[in-house]
């Protein structure tokens, strides 16, 4: 039986289609919060995940957001929950996502204390954790803990082209990463056909050069 772990999708559904194509079709996947936001098709990411068997979903801090109808204060992320949230209506299955999961001897959660943790971040754990949140795939060690991070799946910050997630490996009890490429130039055809705000799209312009 194999375990995957997705994160961060905000709404991209062509590359969240790539994945699951990826993927057994028996396949465990606990995805770990940020389905929806930003991308143009949130709604149809929360179906095709909803659609799934096997599957655990996260809350993250965008369906927060999108639950209590307020973001944070951030210009660029105040313009996309602005344009996004009035196209959304699956309001009553994000509320049913979880806020933790407990995978083995690891706890799945969108991230800790609210922090945007990266590789180099100074940061001490009791435990080991799989989270998600910053975009940036990475196994760190510390305290004699893990800490995972699957990276993102629709919104690689270093290069949109770029699908990243992870899997465990039973028979060697590891977790093995893997990164596909697509064609992200679809997802910002569709936001200037859906009349996203210019910050929002030269934002994700900027993440293709």
């Amino acid at each position: 039986m194999k375990y995957y772990f997705l994160s961060d999708i905000h709404g991209n559904l062509p590359a969240l289609e790539i994945v699951l194509k990826n993927l057994d079709n028996d396949s465990n996947i606990i995805f770990l919060g940020d389905i929806v936001n930003y991308g143009p098709w949130s709604n149809e990411c929360v179906d095709l995940i909803d659609s799934l068997k096997n599957k655990v979903t996260l809350l993250g801090n965008h369906e927060d957001y999108f639950i209590n109808g307020i973001c944070c204060p951030h210009d660029l992320v105040h313009s996309f929950f602005n344009f996004c949230i009035n196209k959304f209506n699956r309001f009553n299955i994000i509320s049913n996502y979880k806020k933790k999961y407990s995978f083995l001897d690891y706890t799945c959660i969108h991230t800790i204390d609210d922090k945007k943790i990266f590789y180099n971040s100074d940061i001490n754990i009791n435990g080991n954790f799989i989270i998600g949140h910053s975009h940036q795939q990475f196994h760190k060690n510390k305290n004699n803990f893990n800490l995972i991070n699957p990276g993102s799946v629709g919104q690689n910050r270093k290069n949109l082209n770029i699908i990243s997630y992870c899997e465990f490996n039973y028979s060697q009890k590891s977790f093995l990463f893997h990164n596909l490429e697509y064609d992200s130039s679809i997802v910002i055809k569709k936001m200037i056909e859906m009349k996203y705000p210019d910050i929002c799209i030269n934002y994700y312009k900027q993440m293709r050069s």
